[in-house]
């Protein structure tokens, strides 16, 4: 089942403040908390959905990271606070009553979150495969201290609030909440002597050049996995994945439509009614198209395997031409001469425009019944 959106969980806007989220978490999270409805698990669900969603969008670097690649960017099973940590974000949001800060994540090894990376092709190197090179800033274990966080030769020692454990329980009334240690945020550890290089996070911020190898007949939303290219893990944690999802740019001349290629193919008025031989554009190179004679816009030709083999395999589709009549512009005086000969001669019978004489019988069928 896919999560539901984080703004919609909170009932705000994507513009909401930061006062009018924690105000809607407030209200949420007080009308659904487990010790107000015992033994109710669609409350239970609903209030852990509520503090993921809080976790996320309080947090301005989360927040900006979920607007930018949604439940991807921020990945709550894999990095931060999953939908049953709900106990660390009430103690955040209410910390008030108890007197606790906000903290952060549990103690412990984390896989760091995954990534999405928006990869915009040309139809014809999605048709036929590329190898793309990709700039995306990481985060990465600081050489300097080894992820440690502490200056070489110091190392991390367990935090005095919580003795190492990295969680601490507050109780008042009919509260009963553990929260994230203040102090260590969670890690159960304190850097007394920090990084010069990482000022104590064990993670520094790099740019990372990436070769992503697209395969032939990607469509637009497929998406590339490159495992371990998402964040640093947290605690000797392993790194999460790149996602490379794939976007298509607007063609000039074909719309894809999975296996299928569409294009329009302009005609004068003369081939399309006294028929001939047009070359067409395909992905291949040009073929050459029959047009019939009496062929009407509108009219639909298939050239079958001139298509798109899809990524997920089978044949190659078909390239689907549809013809448009186009009416002459900037006509010599002999042409206009000539065309209005051609309608003097006329057509009394109405057979050389069977639509057009049809068409023109129901509209007068149409007036006659409204005048009886």
């Amino acid at each position: 089942m896919s999560k539901r959106d984080y703004y919609e969980v909170l009932g705000v806007a994507r513009g909401a403040s930061d006062a009018e989220i924690k105000k809607a978490y407030r209200r949420v999270a007080m009308k659904h908390h487990p010790d107000r409805n015992p033994d109710n698990k669609e409350s239970e669900d609903l209030f852990k959905e509520a503090n993921e969603a809080f976790e996320v969008l309080s947090d301005a670097d989360k927040r900006a990271r979920y607007d930018q690649y949604g439940h991807a960017g921020v990945n709550p099973q894999g990095g931060g606070h999953g939908a049953g940590d709900f106990g660390d974000i009430f103690s955040d949001i209410f910390g008030d009553i108890f007197g606790g800060g906000r903290g952060g994540g549990r103690s412990g090894v984390r896989k760091g979150a995954d990534l999405r990376y928006n990869l915009e092709l040309d139809l014809e190197d999605a048709v036929k495969g590329t190898t793309v090179k990709i700039r995306i800033p990481t985060a990465v274990t600081c050489k300097t201290c080894d992820g440690s966080g502490a200056r070489k030769g110091s190392a991390p020692v367990d935090c005095s609030t919580c003795n190492g454990v990295g969680q601490v329980r507050m109780q008042q009334g009919f509260f009963s909440v553990q929260q994230t240690c203040p102090r260590c945020h969670g890690s159960g550890k304190q850097i007394k002597d920090p990084c010069n290089t990482c000022h104590g996070r064990g993670q520094v911020e790099e740019q990372k050049t990436l070769s992503v190898k697209v395969p032939a007949g990607v469509d637009e939303g497929d998406r590339i996995r490159l495992t371990g290219e998402g964040q640093v893990g947290v605690n000797g944690g392993p790194s999460g994945d790149l996602y490379v999802q794939i976007h298509m740019r607007e063609h000039k001349l074909f719309v894809r439509d999975g296996r299928d290629l569409h294009c329009e193919i302009p005609i004068s008025f003369v081939d399309a009614a006294l028929g001939g031989e047009l070359e067409v554009p395909t992905l291949d190179g040009r073929v050459k198209l029959k047009i019939p004679a009496e062929t009407q816009t509108g009219k639909l030709f298939r050239l079958r395997g001139k298509g798109v083999t899809s990524v997920r395999g089978g044949g190659a589709g078909d390239l689907l031409c549809r013809v448009v009549v186009e009416t002459p512009v900037k006509l010599t005086r002999r042409q206009k001469e000539l065309l209005q000969e051609f309608q003097t001669i006329g057509d009394s019978e109405g057979q050389q425009s069977p639509k057009k004489t049809t068409w023109f019988d129901g509209v007068k069928k149409f007036v006659d019944d409204l005048r009886a």
